[in-house]
């Protein structure tokens, strides 16, 4: 019994504290459902019972469920319907970004079109700047990596800097320039790991010009010091080579090698002066010692701005190099967090450049010593007892000058000015004679006399006897070619015609 009843009690008190719990909950309030989840709806907090105010946020709502053509639709609706409503800004940029939350390549050409034209019916609105930097984050978001086709990466890159240019005041500026970092530090990467793959190939030349490029275009870049060093090693790489050339005098040589070295020890020593905390920075030192140059010291002002570009990195994890491998775009987590990125990109250098400085080092290393040359079309004067050359221009040149009283034309030596001979001093022999040397003007000649002719018109001339009587002299036919006076051969004598 005791079991029995003990068993009764325990039921008992359970049904006693369902009754009392389903009598609390009875009484709860129940809680209000949400409408409108809108967490990415600006107007969400606009408390608006007009008709346009409800389509705007019928449409986001169906966005958020990833129910593109649904909230296009109704957006379509609105501005078409209510085209002075208030919300049509919001509503424009709010088609683009439908596009741009469905993605794909059709998608994101679609939200650019829609954004571009934002921009251009509303280039004062404050809504201007946000639908700029979503342009750029369309490509931002088909990214390649470094080593894969980089043209949505320099799309990005001038789209950011055409965001911070156009709309400096903007609460976005911050972001777009961290964006800018992330752009600029994949672009500098696939410029290093190209030249890094020519001076592998001992292309020095094409490895200078893409490592200058990076140094002087990119100087936030994670790796400007192992850029640097790709320079150095390239131009001491040069220096090598142009010692081991053979056919060359030494002369040449050690003068081409010492500008090399030079140059490759300028290039470590910016690593050290620029870079003072980068990790590359005691290779740098190595190779100066090795060089036996003088190793600089930093200024604290170049220690205290690369420590904070180096704290402001985010450290490379296993799990990002994993998913490097996985994922679509480039892992940028290196990227610097601090300082100005570089809106307008300088002159790059180009391979063509380093061989012409290479040809003209090497012509000042062949000249040097030697005096300069003469400058080009300068004639070298004669001596006193050469002939005149014949490339020095005349002292007395011809003036054609008509005669008094005649139509012809007569030609007249000028004398030098002020009436003074020049004499020639390359002359042997001295001109003899009147130093007047002026000819006098050519006359008219003088009329030939009128044709008289005695024969009346007519008549006849009278042939003289001799030349009646003469015989005309017989020609001589043999050289002549004629049938008539061919001999006839074979049966053709038979032939009396």
């Amino acid at each position: 019994m005791n079991r029995l009843s003990k068993k009764i009690a325990a039921v008992a008190l359970a049904i006693l504290v369902l009754g009392a719990v389903s009598a609390q909950a009875k009484e709860k309030k129940p809680k209000k459902k949400k409408n409108q989840d809108l967490s990415v709806n600006p107007l969400a907090g606009v408390n608006s019972k007009q008709p346009d105010k409800e389509l705007y946020d019928k449409a986001i709502l169906a966005m958020k469920k990833d129910h593109f053509d649904v909230s296009r639709l109704d957006l379509q609706t609105m501005l078409n319907t209510y085209p002075e409503s208030e919300y049509r800004m919001r509503a424009k940029l709010a088609v683009g970004d439908s596009w741009f939350k469905e993605g794909g390549t059709a998608a994101y050409t679609q939200a650019e079109a829609e954004y571009k034209d934002f921009i251009t019916f509303f280039p004062n609105a404050p809504e201007a700047a946000e639908a700029q930097m979503k342009v750029a984050d369309i490509f931002y978001a088909q990214m390649e990596k470094p080593d894969r086709d980089y043209i949505n990466v320099q799309r990005a890159e001038q789209e950011y800097r055409n965001m911070i240019n156009q709309f400096p005041d903007s609460t976005l500026v911050p972001r777009a320039k961290q964006k800018l970092r992330d752009v600029q530090e994949v672009l500098a990467e696939r410029e290093t790991g190209i030249g890094l793959y020519y001076e592998s190939r001992e292309n020095f030349a094409a490895a200078i010009a893409r490592l200058e490029t990076v140094v002087d275009t990119y100087p936030l870049y994670s790796k400007s010091d192992q850029a640097l060093l790709g320079i150095g090693d390239a131009y001491a790489g040069e220096a090598h080579s142009i010692q081991m050339a053979p056919n060359f005098p030494g002369a040449i040589k050690e003068r081409m090698r010492a500008v090399y070295q030079d140059r490759a020890a300028a290039a470590y020593a910016k690593v050290i002066t620029r870079y003072p905390m980068a990790p590359h920075v005691e290779d740098a030192r190595d190779r100066l010692v090795a060089m036996n140059r003088p190793v600089p010291e930093p200024t604290q002002e170049a220690v205290a701005e690369n420590d904070a570009e180096e704290r402001s990195r985010q450290p490379l994890h296993f799990t990002d190099k994993t998913f490097d491998i996985i994922k679509h775009g480039p892992t940028v987590v290196e990227a610097v967090h601090v300082g100005e990125p570089s809106l307008d990109d300088p002159k790059r250098t180009l391979a063509p450049d380093i061989t012409k400085q290479n040809i003209a080092l090497f012509n000042a290393a062949v000249n040097a010593g030697k005096p300069a040359p003469s400058p080009i079309g300068a004639v070298p004067p004669t001596g006193a007892n050469e002939p005149p050359r014949s490339d020095q221009p005349s002292t007395a040149p011809l003036q054609l000058q008509p005669p008094e009283g005649g139509t012809g034309v007569s030609a007249q030596v000028l004398s030098a000015p002020s009436g003074a001979a020049v004499a020639d001093p390359n002359a042997v022999i001295k001109p003899v004679g009147p130093t007047n040397t002026a000819l006098p003007a050519t006359e008219k000649p003088a009329e030939a006399p009128d044709q008289v002719n005695e024969v009346k018109p007519g008549s006849t001339p009278a042939q003289s006897t001799a030349d009646a009587n003469k015989k005309k002299p017989k020609v001589d036919s043999s050289d002549e070619s004629s049938s008539k006076k061919k001999k006839k051969k074979g049966l053709t004598k038979l032939n009396p015609f």
